[in-house]
Protein backbone atom coordinates (compact mmCIF):
# COMPACT_ATOMS: atom_id res chain seq x y z
CA UNK A 1 0.00 0.00 0.00
CA UNK A 2 1.08 3.49 -0.64
CA UNK A 3 2.29 5.57 2.33
CA UNK A 4 -0.74 7.67 2.24
CA UNK A 5 -2.97 5.04 2.40
CA UNK A 6 -1.22 3.22 5.37
CA UNK A 7 -1.08 6.63 7.26
CA UNK A 8 -4.76 6.76 6.75
CA UNK A 9 -5.70 3.03 7.49
CA UNK A 10 -3.68 4.03 11.01
CA UNK A 11 -5.32 7.33 11.84
CA UNK A 12 -8.98 5.03 11.10
CA UNK A 13 -7.64 2.39 13.57
CA UNK A 14 -6.47 4.84 15.99
CA UNK A 15 -9.56 6.54 16.18
CA UNK A 16 -11.30 3.40 16.78
CA UNK A 17 -9.15 2.46 19.80
CA UNK A 18 -9.58 6.10 21.17
CA UNK A 19 -13.46 5.96 20.71
CA UNK A 20 -13.75 3.26 22.97
CA UNK A 21 -16.84 1.68 24.08
CA UNK A 22 -18.87 4.39 21.79
CA UNK A 23 -20.25 8.27 21.85
CA UNK A 24 -23.86 6.46 23.61
CA UNK A 25 -22.05 4.89 26.23
CA UNK A 26 -19.96 8.12 27.48
CA UNK A 27 -22.31 10.03 27.39
CA UNK A 28 -23.95 7.71 30.00
CA UNK A 29 -20.44 8.01 32.19
CA UNK A 30 -20.81 12.11 31.56
CA UNK A 31 -24.59 11.98 32.88
CA UNK A 32 -23.17 10.38 35.77
CA UNK A 33 -20.96 13.00 36.31
CA UNK A 34 -18.40 9.59 36.44
CA UNK A 35 -14.63 9.89 34.62
CA UNK A 36 -13.76 7.54 31.59
CA UNK A 37 -11.06 5.72 31.65
CA UNK A 38 -8.81 7.84 29.75
CA UNK A 39 -10.19 10.89 31.26
CA UNK A 40 -9.21 9.41 34.39
CA UNK A 41 -5.37 9.14 33.06
CA UNK A 42 -5.49 13.11 31.69
CA UNK A 43 -6.95 13.92 35.37
CA UNK A 44 -3.65 12.06 36.99
CA UNK A 45 -0.98 12.47 34.72
CA UNK A 46 1.32 15.80 33.75
CA UNK A 47 -0.52 17.12 30.26
CA UNK A 48 1.02 15.53 27.07
CA UNK A 49 2.98 13.12 29.16
CA UNK A 50 1.31 9.89 28.65
CA UNK A 51 2.50 7.30 26.64
CA UNK A 52 0.19 4.11 25.70
CA UNK A 53 0.86 0.53 25.35
CA UNK A 54 -0.78 -1.76 23.35
CA UNK A 55 -3.33 0.98 21.93
CA UNK A 56 -4.23 -1.17 19.10
CA UNK A 57 -4.90 -4.39 21.55
CA UNK A 58 -8.15 -5.69 20.88
CA UNK A 59 -9.97 -9.43 21.93
CA UNK A 60 -8.13 -12.81 20.47
CA UNK A 61 -11.92 -14.49 20.36
CA UNK A 62 -13.04 -14.68 17.06
CA UNK A 63 -15.26 -11.88 15.79
CA UNK A 64 -14.52 -9.22 18.72
CA UNK A 65 -11.78 -7.31 17.30
CA UNK A 66 -13.76 -4.88 16.17
CA UNK A 67 -16.25 -4.70 19.10
CA UNK A 68 -13.00 -4.35 21.69
CA UNK A 69 -10.73 -1.08 21.02
CA UNK A 70 -7.83 -1.53 23.77
CA UNK A 71 -9.38 -4.88 25.13
CA UNK A 72 -10.81 -2.65 27.56
CA UNK A 73 -8.03 -1.39 29.94
CA UNK A 74 -5.75 1.33 28.93
CA UNK A 75 -2.19 0.99 30.43
CA UNK A 76 1.33 3.10 29.71
CA UNK A 77 3.59 5.59 31.52
CA UNK A 78 2.90 9.08 32.43
CA UNK A 79 4.21 12.06 35.01
CA UNK A 80 2.80 13.49 37.61
CA UNK A 81 4.88 16.39 38.78
CA UNK A 82 7.45 15.45 36.76
CA UNK A 83 8.11 12.01 38.43
CA UNK A 84 7.29 8.45 36.07
CA UNK A 85 4.40 6.67 37.39
CA UNK A 86 2.97 3.42 35.56
CA UNK A 87 -0.83 3.89 35.06
CA UNK A 88 -3.12 1.19 34.11
CA UNK A 89 -6.83 2.47 33.40
CA UNK A 90 -9.79 -0.15 33.12
CA UNK A 91 -12.66 0.61 30.49
CA UNK A 92 -15.92 -0.52 31.82
CA UNK A 93 -17.19 1.16 28.20
CA UNK A 94 -15.54 -2.00 26.78
CA UNK A 95 -17.10 -5.42 27.93
CA UNK A 96 -17.42 -3.76 31.28
CA UNK A 97 -13.25 -4.14 31.68
CA UNK A 98 -13.56 -7.74 32.29
CA UNK A 99 -10.20 -9.54 32.03
CA UNK A 100 -8.67 -11.25 28.89
CA UNK A 101 -5.66 -12.58 27.16
CA UNK A 102 -4.42 -9.32 25.82
CA UNK A 103 -5.21 -7.01 28.72
CA UNK A 104 -3.95 -9.07 31.21
CA UNK A 105 -0.63 -8.99 28.56
CA UNK A 106 -0.79 -5.49 29.12
CA UNK A 107 -0.90 -4.87 32.92
CA UNK A 108 1.44 -7.76 33.18
CA UNK A 109 4.11 -5.45 31.31
CA UNK A 110 3.00 -2.56 32.69
CA UNK A 111 3.39 -3.74 35.90
CA UNK A 112 7.10 -4.99 35.21
CA UNK A 113 8.54 -2.09 33.54
CA UNK A 114 7.17 -0.51 36.68
CA UNK A 115 8.84 -2.96 39.09
CA UNK A 116 12.12 -3.18 36.60
CA UNK A 117 12.40 0.48 35.91
CA UNK A 118 11.56 1.87 39.55
CA UNK A 119 8.14 3.30 39.03
CA UNK A 120 5.16 3.95 40.63
CA UNK A 121 2.21 2.03 39.57
CA UNK A 122 -1.41 3.35 39.98
CA UNK A 123 -4.39 1.34 38.93
CA UNK A 124 -7.58 2.85 38.63
CA UNK A 125 -10.47 0.23 39.30
CA UNK A 126 -13.66 -1.08 37.17
CA UNK A 127 -14.00 -4.15 36.13
CA UNK A 128 -17.09 -6.96 36.10
CA UNK A 129 -14.07 -9.76 36.55
CA UNK A 130 -13.24 -12.64 34.17
CA UNK A 131 -14.57 -12.05 30.61
CA UNK A 132 -17.07 -15.18 29.44
CA UNK A 133 -16.38 -17.22 27.35
CA UNK A 134 -12.98 -16.72 26.72
CA UNK A 135 -12.24 -17.92 30.38
CA UNK A 136 -14.10 -21.04 30.04
CA UNK A 137 -12.77 -24.33 29.20
CA UNK A 138 -9.63 -26.03 30.36
CA UNK A 139 -7.95 -24.18 27.04
CA UNK A 140 -9.51 -20.95 28.59
CA UNK A 141 -8.08 -21.77 32.19
CA UNK A 142 -4.82 -22.32 30.56
CA UNK A 143 -4.26 -19.64 28.35
CA UNK A 144 -6.25 -16.47 30.52
CA UNK A 145 -5.02 -17.53 33.84
CA UNK A 146 -1.42 -18.57 35.42
CA UNK A 147 0.40 -17.16 33.32
CA UNK A 148 2.43 -14.60 34.78
CA UNK A 149 4.24 -16.72 37.44
CA UNK A 150 4.80 -13.23 39.80
CA UNK A 151 1.51 -11.43 38.90
CA UNK A 152 0.22 -11.34 42.66
CA UNK A 153 3.52 -10.98 44.08
CA UNK A 154 4.58 -8.06 46.22
CA UNK A 155 8.12 -7.15 46.82
CA UNK A 156 7.29 -3.67 47.28
CA UNK A 157 10.00 -2.53 45.14
CA UNK A 158 7.59 0.46 44.51
CA UNK A 159 4.57 2.02 45.70
CA UNK A 160 1.66 0.54 43.97
CA UNK A 161 -1.53 2.48 44.86
CA UNK A 162 -5.30 2.20 43.72
CA UNK A 163 -8.87 3.54 42.97
CA UNK A 164 -12.05 1.64 43.66
CA UNK A 165 -14.24 3.54 41.51
CA UNK A 166 -16.88 1.37 40.02
CA UNK A 167 -17.57 -2.07 40.62
CA UNK A 168 -14.40 -4.21 40.93
CA UNK A 169 -14.39 -7.91 41.36
CA UNK A 170 -11.73 -10.40 40.52
CA UNK A 171 -8.54 -9.09 39.44
CA UNK A 172 -9.36 -5.54 39.57
CA UNK A 173 -9.96 -6.76 43.85
CA UNK A 174 -7.09 -8.44 44.00
CA UNK A 175 -4.53 -5.42 43.07
CA UNK A 176 -6.43 -3.07 45.36
CA UNK A 177 -5.59 -5.39 47.84
CA UNK A 178 -2.12 -5.98 46.86
CA UNK A 179 -1.73 -2.32 46.56
CA UNK A 180 0.00 0.18 49.74
CA UNK A 181 -3.13 3.20 49.40
CA UNK A 182 -6.18 2.35 48.50
CA UNK A 183 -9.04 4.96 47.73
CA UNK A 184 -12.53 4.46 47.17
CA UNK A 185 -15.45 6.75 45.72
CA UNK A 186 -19.03 6.21 47.25
CA UNK A 187 -21.27 4.05 45.71
CA UNK A 188 -18.60 2.04 44.42
CA UNK A 189 -18.45 -2.00 45.23
CA UNK A 190 -14.76 -4.25 45.73
CA UNK A 191 -15.62 -7.60 46.49
CA UNK A 192 -14.84 -11.12 44.98
CA UNK A 193 -17.62 -11.83 42.58
CA UNK A 194 -20.86 -9.34 41.64
CA UNK A 195 -23.85 -9.33 43.59
CA UNK A 196 -25.17 -11.56 41.24
CA UNK A 197 -22.73 -14.23 41.18
CA UNK A 198 -22.75 -13.84 45.10
CA UNK A 199 -26.87 -14.23 45.20
CA UNK A 200 -26.75 -17.36 43.14
CA UNK A 201 -24.00 -18.92 45.12
CA UNK A 202 -25.75 -18.05 48.66
CA UNK A 203 -29.37 -18.63 47.20
CA UNK A 204 -30.33 -15.47 48.58
CA UNK A 205 -30.63 -11.76 47.37
CA UNK A 206 -27.19 -9.78 47.94
CA UNK A 207 -27.10 -6.51 48.48
CA UNK A 208 -23.85 -4.54 46.68
CA UNK A 209 -23.67 -2.09 49.88
CA UNK A 210 -23.13 -4.77 52.19
CA UNK A 211 -21.11 -7.43 49.94
CA UNK A 212 -18.50 -4.76 49.32
CA UNK A 213 -18.98 -1.16 49.82
CA UNK A 214 -17.46 1.40 51.44
CA UNK A 215 -18.91 1.35 54.97
CA UNK A 216 -17.89 -2.34 55.12
CA UNK A 217 -14.41 -1.42 53.60
CA UNK A 218 -13.37 1.72 55.37
CA UNK A 219 -15.06 0.26 58.67
CA UNK A 220 -14.64 -3.56 59.15
CA UNK A 221 -12.30 -4.86 57.04
CA UNK A 222 -9.72 -1.36 56.85
CA UNK A 223 -8.95 -2.35 53.10
CA UNK A 224 -9.49 0.87 52.14
CA UNK A 225 -7.60 3.84 53.56
CA UNK A 226 -9.85 7.05 51.98
CA UNK A 227 -13.19 7.61 51.12
CA UNK A 228 -14.10 9.94 48.40
CA UNK A 229 -17.18 11.72 46.56
CA UNK A 230 -15.96 11.23 43.19
CA UNK A 231 -13.68 10.78 40.56
CA UNK A 232 -11.67 13.79 40.62
CA UNK A 233 -11.17 13.60 44.77
CA UNK A 234 -9.85 10.07 44.23
CA UNK A 235 -7.25 11.01 41.72
CA UNK A 236 -6.40 13.94 44.30
CA UNK A 237 -6.00 11.53 46.91
CA UNK A 238 -3.58 9.52 45.30
CA UNK A 239 -1.11 12.55 43.82
CA UNK A 240 -1.31 13.17 47.51
CA UNK A 241 -0.02 10.19 49.06
CA UNK A 242 2.43 9.94 45.74
CA UNK A 243 3.88 12.80 47.00
CA UNK A 244 5.24 11.59 50.30
CA UNK A 245 6.59 8.29 48.63
CA UNK A 246 9.96 7.73 46.87
CA UNK A 247 9.41 6.61 43.50
CA UNK A 248 11.47 3.06 44.38
CA UNK A 249 12.65 1.84 47.15
CA UNK A 250 16.09 2.13 46.41
CA UNK A 251 15.94 6.09 46.55
CA UNK A 252 14.75 8.33 49.65
CA UNK A 253 11.54 9.62 49.83
CA UNK A 254 11.29 12.92 48.27
CA UNK A 255 12.30 16.50 50.74
CA UNK A 256 9.96 19.76 49.74
CA UNK A 257 10.06 23.01 51.15
CA UNK A 258 8.79 23.84 54.90
CA UNK A 259 5.77 26.21 55.13
CA UNK A 260 6.14 29.60 56.90
CA UNK A 261 4.98 29.73 60.44
CA UNK A 262 5.60 26.35 61.01
CA UNK A 263 7.91 26.64 64.10
CA UNK A 264 5.83 28.80 65.72
CA UNK A 265 2.30 26.23 65.94
CA UNK A 266 4.35 24.18 68.56
CA UNK A 267 3.39 26.91 71.15
CA UNK A 268 -0.17 26.06 71.16
CA UNK A 269 0.11 22.25 71.92
CA UNK A 270 -0.71 22.22 75.60
CA UNK A 271 -3.95 23.71 74.83
CA UNK A 272 -4.82 20.63 72.87
CA UNK A 273 -3.68 18.36 76.13
CA UNK A 274 -6.30 18.65 79.19
CA UNK A 275 -4.80 19.03 82.25
CA UNK A 276 -6.99 16.07 83.70
CA UNK A 277 -5.67 12.60 83.06
CA UNK A 278 -9.24 11.25 82.93
CA UNK A 279 -10.01 13.60 79.88
CA UNK A 280 -10.46 12.68 76.75
CA UNK A 281 -8.83 14.41 73.54
CA UNK A 282 -8.07 14.48 69.89
CA UNK A 283 -4.74 13.21 69.28
CA UNK A 284 -5.04 15.11 65.75
CA UNK A 285 -4.70 18.55 67.28
CA UNK A 286 -1.52 17.40 68.94
CA UNK A 287 0.05 16.29 65.33
CA UNK A 288 -0.88 18.66 63.36
CA UNK A 289 0.80 20.96 66.19
CA UNK A 290 4.02 19.07 65.38
CA UNK A 291 4.28 18.65 61.88
CA UNK A 292 4.44 20.76 59.31
CA UNK A 293 1.62 22.87 58.16
CA UNK A 294 -1.48 21.21 56.56
CA UNK A 295 0.73 17.94 55.77
CA UNK A 296 -0.93 15.61 57.76
CA UNK A 297 -2.73 12.97 55.44
CA UNK A 298 -4.50 10.49 57.72
CA UNK A 299 -5.29 6.94 56.28
CA UNK A 300 -7.71 4.39 57.45
CA UNK A 301 -9.78 7.20 59.48
CA UNK A 302 -12.98 5.15 60.40
CA UNK A 303 -10.95 1.92 61.13
CA UNK A 304 -8.86 1.16 64.38
CA UNK A 305 -10.47 3.72 65.84
CA UNK A 306 -8.28 3.37 68.84
CA UNK A 307 -4.86 4.73 66.74
CA UNK A 308 -4.26 7.11 64.55
CA UNK A 309 -2.00 7.05 61.49
CA UNK A 310 -0.74 8.82 58.11
CA UNK A 311 1.91 10.75 56.60
CA UNK A 312 3.08 13.95 56.98
CA UNK A 313 5.96 16.18 56.59
CA UNK A 314 8.68 17.67 59.80
CA UNK A 315 10.99 20.05 58.11
CA UNK A 316 10.32 18.71 54.60
CA UNK A 317 10.86 15.31 55.50
CA UNK A 318 8.40 12.68 54.66
CA UNK A 319 7.69 10.87 58.32
CA UNK A 320 4.58 8.50 58.87
CA UNK A 321 2.65 8.83 62.27
CA UNK A 322 1.34 6.47 64.66
CA UNK A 323 -0.66 7.90 67.78
CA UNK A 324 -2.98 6.76 69.68
CA UNK A 325 -6.44 8.32 70.11
CA UNK A 326 -8.24 8.79 73.48
CA UNK A 327 -11.23 9.34 71.32
CA UNK A 328 -11.68 5.89 70.38
CA UNK A 329 -11.87 2.99 73.47
CA UNK A 330 -9.67 5.76 76.11
CA UNK A 331 -7.09 4.70 73.09
CA UNK A 332 -6.81 1.22 74.04
CA UNK A 333 -5.46 -0.61 71.50
CA UNK A 334 -7.97 -3.25 70.20
CA UNK A 335 -7.84 -5.97 67.20
CA UNK A 336 -8.38 -3.40 64.17
CA UNK A 337 -6.13 -0.94 65.30
CA UNK A 338 -3.26 -3.22 65.98
CA UNK A 339 -3.95 -4.32 61.85
CA UNK A 340 -3.64 -1.01 61.05
CA UNK A 341 -0.73 0.24 62.63
CA UNK A 342 0.90 -2.75 61.66
CA UNK A 343 0.34 -2.65 57.47
CA UNK A 344 1.45 1.07 58.17
CA UNK A 345 5.07 0.11 59.92
CA UNK A 346 5.23 -2.68 56.70
CA UNK A 347 4.62 0.17 53.81
CA UNK A 348 6.63 2.81 56.22
CA UNK A 349 10.15 0.34 56.35
CA UNK A 350 9.38 -0.72 52.56
CA UNK A 351 9.60 2.57 51.71
CA UNK A 352 12.12 4.32 53.75
CA UNK A 353 9.72 6.53 55.46
CA UNK A 354 10.80 7.21 59.61
CA UNK A 355 8.23 6.50 62.13
CA UNK A 356 7.10 8.85 64.80
CA UNK A 357 5.09 7.15 67.48
CA UNK A 358 2.99 9.73 70.29
CA UNK A 359 2.07 7.23 72.85
CA UNK A 360 -1.35 7.24 75.26
CA UNK A 361 -3.06 4.30 75.67
CA UNK A 362 -3.94 2.21 79.03
CA UNK A 363 -2.91 -1.18 76.89
CA UNK A 364 -4.82 -3.00 74.57
CA UNK A 365 -8.93 -4.30 74.94
CA UNK A 366 -9.00 -7.09 76.46
CA UNK A 367 -12.06 -9.54 76.50
CA UNK A 368 -13.82 -12.75 74.47
CA UNK A 369 -14.08 -10.44 71.28
CA UNK A 370 -10.61 -9.42 70.95
CA UNK A 371 -9.57 -13.32 71.89
CA UNK A 372 -12.20 -14.23 68.93
CA UNK A 373 -10.35 -12.11 66.48
CA UNK A 374 -7.32 -13.86 67.63
CA UNK A 375 -5.86 -10.41 69.72
CA UNK A 376 -2.43 -12.01 71.02
CA UNK A 377 -1.31 -12.53 67.25
CA UNK A 378 -2.33 -9.45 66.46
CA UNK A 379 -0.51 -7.80 69.20
CA UNK A 380 2.78 -9.94 68.01
CA UNK A 381 2.28 -8.84 64.61
CA UNK A 382 2.40 -5.41 65.22
CA UNK A 383 5.39 -5.86 67.78
CA UNK A 384 7.77 -7.96 65.29
CA UNK A 385 6.90 -5.32 62.43
CA UNK A 386 8.05 -2.93 65.14
CA UNK A 387 11.12 -4.30 65.59
CA UNK A 388 11.96 -5.30 62.23
CA UNK A 389 11.35 -2.16 60.89
CA UNK A 390 15.04 -0.49 60.25
CA UNK A 391 13.71 2.78 59.44
CA UNK A 392 14.56 5.62 62.20
CA UNK A 393 11.94 5.16 64.72
CA UNK A 394 11.47 7.68 67.38
CA UNK A 395 8.41 7.52 70.46
CA UNK A 396 7.09 11.02 72.44
CA UNK A 397 5.31 9.85 75.92
CA UNK A 398 2.71 11.67 76.30
CA UNK A 399 0.37 10.61 79.05
CA UNK A 400 -0.18 6.63 79.84
CA UNK A 401 2.17 4.46 78.39
CA UNK A 402 1.13 0.67 80.20
CA UNK A 403 1.53 -2.96 79.75
CA UNK A 404 2.43 -4.68 76.79
CA UNK A 405 1.45 -1.60 74.71
CA UNK A 406 4.60 0.37 76.01
CA UNK A 407 6.74 -1.67 73.75
CA UNK A 408 4.52 -2.07 71.18
CA UNK A 409 4.41 1.84 70.87
CA UNK A 410 8.32 2.20 71.17
CA UNK A 411 9.14 1.63 74.78
CA UNK A 412 12.26 -0.05 75.78
CA UNK A 413 14.52 0.00 72.99
CA UNK A 414 11.81 -0.60 70.54
CA UNK A 415 12.77 3.07 69.14
CA UNK A 416 15.99 4.47 68.84
CA UNK A 417 14.89 7.33 70.72
CA UNK A 418 12.36 7.77 72.85
CA UNK A 419 11.33 11.72 75.18
CA UNK A 420 8.52 11.87 77.34
CA UNK A 421 6.76 15.05 78.39
CA UNK A 422 6.69 15.23 82.43
CA UNK A 423 2.57 14.68 81.65
CA UNK A 424 3.79 11.45 81.00
CA UNK A 425 2.26 7.84 83.24
CA UNK A 426 4.77 4.76 82.94
CA UNK A 427 3.62 1.64 84.36
CA UNK A 428 1.97 -2.00 84.03
CA UNK A 429 -1.23 -0.73 84.14
CA UNK A 430 -4.10 1.80 85.53
CA UNK A 431 -3.08 1.88 89.35
CA UNK A 432 -6.83 2.01 89.37
CA UNK A 433 -7.15 -1.73 88.38
CA UNK A 434 -3.92 -2.82 89.47
CA UNK A 435 -5.23 -2.33 92.85
CA UNK A 436 -8.43 -3.36 92.26
CA UNK A 437 -6.53 -6.76 91.34
CA UNK A 438 -4.47 -6.87 94.33
CA UNK A 439 -7.47 -6.59 96.44
CA UNK A 440 -9.46 -8.92 94.62
CA UNK A 441 -12.42 -10.18 97.65
CA UNK A 442 -11.21 -7.19 99.72
CA UNK A 443 -13.86 -3.96 100.09
CA UNK A 444 -11.48 -2.20 102.45
CA UNK A 445 -12.23 1.06 101.03
CA UNK A 446 -9.30 2.66 103.04
CA UNK A 447 -7.22 -0.16 101.91
CA UNK A 448 -7.60 -0.09 98.24
CA UNK A 449 -6.94 3.60 98.81
CA UNK A 450 -3.81 2.53 100.33
CA UNK A 451 -2.56 0.15 97.97
CA UNK A 452 -3.56 2.73 94.58
CA UNK A 453 -1.32 5.11 96.63
CA UNK A 454 1.51 2.50 96.21
CA UNK A 455 0.94 1.66 92.77
CA UNK A 456 1.02 5.42 92.05
CA UNK A 457 4.32 5.49 92.97
CA UNK A 458 7.74 5.38 90.71
CA UNK A 459 5.24 6.12 87.44
CA UNK A 460 6.58 9.56 86.07
CA UNK A 461 8.49 10.60 83.55
CA UNK A 462 11.19 11.73 85.52
CA UNK A 463 11.16 8.10 87.22
CA UNK A 464 11.95 6.21 83.53
CA UNK A 465 14.40 8.80 83.26
CA UNK A 466 16.78 8.22 85.60
CA UNK A 467 16.95 4.74 84.96
CA UNK A 468 17.96 6.32 81.25
CA UNK A 469 14.33 4.65 80.31
CA UNK A 470 13.97 7.52 77.74
CA UNK A 471 16.38 9.48 76.85
CA UNK A 472 15.08 13.09 77.53
CA UNK A 473 12.10 14.81 79.41
CA UNK A 474 10.62 17.29 77.35
CA UNK A 475 7.94 20.08 77.26
CA UNK A 476 5.05 19.61 74.93
CA UNK A 477 5.73 22.87 72.98
CA UNK A 478 9.49 21.69 72.24
CA UNK A 479 8.27 18.83 70.24
CA UNK A 480 8.51 19.79 66.83
CA UNK A 481 12.17 20.65 67.99
CA UNK A 482 13.04 17.75 69.74
CA UNK A 483 11.81 15.44 66.51
CA UNK A 484 13.45 17.74 63.81
CA UNK A 485 16.58 17.76 65.69
CA UNK A 486 16.79 13.80 65.99
CA UNK A 487 15.23 13.16 62.58
CA UNK A 488 19.02 14.58 61.80
CA UNK A 489 20.98 12.61 63.87
CA UNK A 490 19.05 9.11 62.60
CA UNK A 491 18.94 10.13 59.14
CA UNK A 492 20.15 6.93 57.39
CA UNK A 493 23.73 8.19 55.84
CA UNK A 494 25.53 5.85 54.87
CA UNK A 495 22.71 4.08 52.91
CA UNK A 496 22.09 7.53 51.44
CA UNK A 497 18.33 7.14 53.21
CA UNK A 498 17.42 3.72 52.16
CA UNK A 499 16.55 1.01 55.28
CA UNK A 500 17.17 -2.35 54.70
CA UNK A 501 13.17 -3.22 54.58
CA UNK A 502 12.74 -6.41 55.98
CA UNK A 503 9.25 -6.16 55.51
CA UNK A 504 8.99 -5.96 52.36
CA UNK A 505 7.62 -9.16 51.90
CA UNK A 506 5.01 -9.06 54.17
CA UNK A 507 1.55 -10.43 53.46
CA UNK A 508 -0.39 -7.38 52.43
CA UNK A 509 -3.96 -8.38 54.73
CA UNK A 510 -3.51 -10.23 57.56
Amino acid sequence: MPHEALLEDFEVRRRRALAMGGPEKLARRRQANVLNARERIDCLVDAGSFLESGLFGTSVMPGDADNTPGDGKIAGFGKIEGREVAVVSNDFTVKGASSSLTNMKKIGHVKRVATQRGLPLVMFGESSGARMPDNMGARGMGTMLGTDPVQYVRQRETPWVSAILGQCYGSSAWYACLSDYVVMRRGAVMAVASPALASMAIGQKVDPEELGGVKLHSETTGMVDTVVDSDEDAIAAIKRFLSYLPGHAAEAPPRLAVPAGCDEAGDGILAALPESRTRVYDVRRIIRSVVDADTFMEVKPQFGKPAVIGMARLDGRSVGIIANNPMGKAGALDVAACEKITRFIVMCDSFNIPLLLFVDTPGFVIGIDGERQKAPGKIMNFMTALQMASVPKLSVMMRKSYGQAYLNMGGGRNSDDIAAWPTAEISFMDPVYAARVVTWGDDDPAERARIEAEMRRDSSAYDLASIYGVQAVIRPQDTRQYLKRMLEIHEMRPTHGIGQRHLRNWPTTY
